[in-house]
């Protein structure tokens, strides 16, 4: 991997995984994924594995604690934050295991590590009397920076553990409802306001300068924010390509003309009644681009293939699966295969 692009024409995870074991889940990763293996995030081990308590690890003298709601920030460093760290840190010791028994040190071959995005963080981290940490301009900039530079440091320790270049996925599930300003609040008359798109776009540019690295936007939930993302800085944005409607096709096709990649999101987070053979699903893809006036040949040059979203939600078996199906896809498109040939 060379400059500031995230690897195209591979598969990779979303980020989430089943079950509570970090060395299974990389030997699992590892194996599956020749190009573009991920630090995995297991978030049934409970407080501190999840999206958020995850930043509890990253953040950079901002130690967090729980509330009744999820976490908020802390005074000093208590239990949520210990724990946080220590589950990365087991994360990232199972990952540089089976990179080491897999040979691939010193290989030059790209690993991703993924973070809440500094807005989804902000909007789920509350202050010390509630709030949102989104309601308080100072508390949103404070933390985008305290993130962007932990994951700065976290991107830089898996680059010297590994021996391998290290690309950064941001997730943003919550963009949508920070720009729409239709997030709760402590009560119903202290809702957060809707945050301009100026100054979100603002807040994620910061942060993705900051970090040092190529920069995959991912964001599976509906009513995408195209041209933020465009301008954002991400050298790649991920979506589930299923959530898709028309009026989508005109941002997406603007992303792939100012040069930013896609990340689709192909396959099915859980179990189907029968596993889908690549010609299946490669037909949204091939849709997509068909729809958007793009060859398909760009397929192979401009995408990369993922699950729709997180497998926490998956069998083991499906986990393994669905990575399998992903490496198939991109395979299959790198060959220019034709879905749309008969069976």
């Amino acid at each position: 991997m060379t400059g500031d692009r995230v690897p195209v024409g591979v598969a990779t995870g979303v980020g989430s995984w089943p079950g509570t074991d970090p060395r299974a889940a990389a030997e699992i990763v590892v194996g599956e994924l020749a190009v573009l293996p991920h630090l995995v995030e297991l978030p049934a081990r409970g407080i501190g594995a999840d999206m958020i308590g995850r930043a509890g690890a990253l953040l950079i003298d901002m130690p967090i604690d729980t509330s009744t709601t999820g976490y908020r920030l802390a005074q000093r460093v208590g239990a949520a934050t210990r724990t946080a760290r220590d589950l990365l840190a087991r994360d990232l010791d199972a990952l540089e295991e089976s990179w080491e028994l897999a040979g691939r040190r010193g290989t030059d071959q790209p690993v991703k590590v993924q973070a809440v995005g500094p807005l989804t963080l902000a909007s789920q981290l509350e202050l010390h009397g509630g709030h949102r940490v989104l309601t308080d301009p100072g508390a949103l900039r404070d933390v985008a920076e305290s993130l962007a530079e932990g994951i700065a440091d976290h991107a830089a320790d898996a680059a010297r553990r590994l021996g391998s270049p290290v690309v950064v996925q941001l997730d943003e599930p919550g963009l949508a409802a920070v720009l729409a300003g239709s997030l709760s609040g402590v009560s119903i008359l202290q809702t957060p306001r809707a945050l301009p798109e100026p100054e979100a776009l603002h807040v994620l540019q910061q942060a993705i300068g900051r970090i040092g690295a190529p920069v995959l936007v991912h964001c599976c939930a509906s009513d995408v924010p195209w041209g933020l993302l465009r301008r954002s800085g991400a050298a790649m944005v991920g979506f589930d390509v299923g959530t898709l409607r028309t009026p989508d096709l005109d941002g997406i096709g603007e992303l792939l003309d100012a040069g930013v990649d896609l990340a689709l999101g192909l396959v099915p987070t859980t179990a189907p009644e029968r596993t889908p053979g690549w010609r299946e699903l490669a037909e949204p893809a091939t849709r997509l681009f068909d729809r958007l006036g793009f060859s398909r040949e760009m397929l192979s040059s401009r995408v990369t293939v993922t699950p729709a979203c997180g497998l926490a939600g998956a069998s083991r078996d499906w986990a393994r699966t669905a990575l399998r199906s992903a490496n198939e896809l991109t395979r299959a498109f790198a060959d220019g295969a034709d879905p749309d040939q008969a069976r």
